[in-house]
């Protein structure tokens, strides 16, 4: 069967002074698929996202995303993309109606178009009920979510999550994952890093494992526990000296 290439990554080195942070990556994330990026901390998954939004340029090697060039033609990749970063990007003492027309208006979002975009995303993360309470009164899960939402009101092709899980309660985390679930059946892309293996086995199509800046392994989880000859992802991990 015939994949088509979304991201290809080739030779993606970074480096800070002596130290590198990526070491020669290379590797096609396909169009339509949930791909994970999981590895300890300092394996450099939150620098490759950096580098794939188009917000550090790589030292050497580059990332493209439908052929576009994400350190010569940012402009045209930014487009495409939906970013949901680990800090919480959002005005407090704004509800999160308010927190959405904000960044449409941003987006150049105008009209009935405007308030499709955000009825829509609202939608998505399941915040109606909750749309016009300031966020400053939102749980952990609930910022989150509406980080998600933000992210979503371009209708991006490409949804890049950076630890979308991370210290959220256990509704709003399945939540989280009906959303993706959803953007999946759109045909949109998602790439998302975490620490949580249970969330890489049952939500990714496939899965790369970084350590120390070099990519390890990738497949589907099936594919890895062949390959290594193991029973579960943890045990690749521990293969693998984590």
């Amino acid at each position: 069967m015939y994949l088509e290439k979304k991201v290809e990554v080739r030779e993606l080195l970074k480096k800070y002074g002596k130290s590198i942070v990526l070491d020669g990556l290379s590797f096609e994330i396909y169009k339509g698929e949930i791909f994970g990026l999981l590895g300890p901390n300092g394996a450099g998954k939150s620098t490759f996202i950096s580098i794939l939004t188009t917000l550090t340029k790589p030292t050497s090697g580059d990332i493209f995303i439908d052929t576009f060039s994400v350190s010569k033609q940012p402009d045209k990749v930014k487009t495409g993309i939906g970013f949901v970063p680990q800090d919480i990007a959002l005005y407090p003492m704004l509800s999160g109606l308010d927190n959405l027309y904000f960044w449409a208006g941003i987006y150049n979002l105008k009209g009935q178009e405007k308030r499709n975009r955000v009825e829509e995303a609202l939608s998505v993360v399941k915040l109606e009920e909750r749309a016009k309470d300031r966020v400053s009164e939102y749980s952990g899960g609930m910022k989150r979510r509406l980080n998600i939402a933000v992210a979503l009101l371009h209708k991006p092709d490409l949804l890049v999550m950076d630890e979308p899980t991370a210290g959220v309660d256990i509704q709003s985390r399945r939540y989280i994952f009906e959303a993706v679930g959803k953007l999946k059946a759109e045909g949109r892309t998602v790439v998302f890093t975490s620490h949580y293996v249970d969330e890489m086995k049952a939500f990714c199509d496939r899965i790369a494992i970084l350590d120390k800046g070099r990519l390890k392994a990738i497949g589907s989880v099936e594919e890895l526990k062949k390959e290594y000859n193991v029973d579960n992802l943890e045990d690749i991990l521990l293969t693998l000296h984590f």
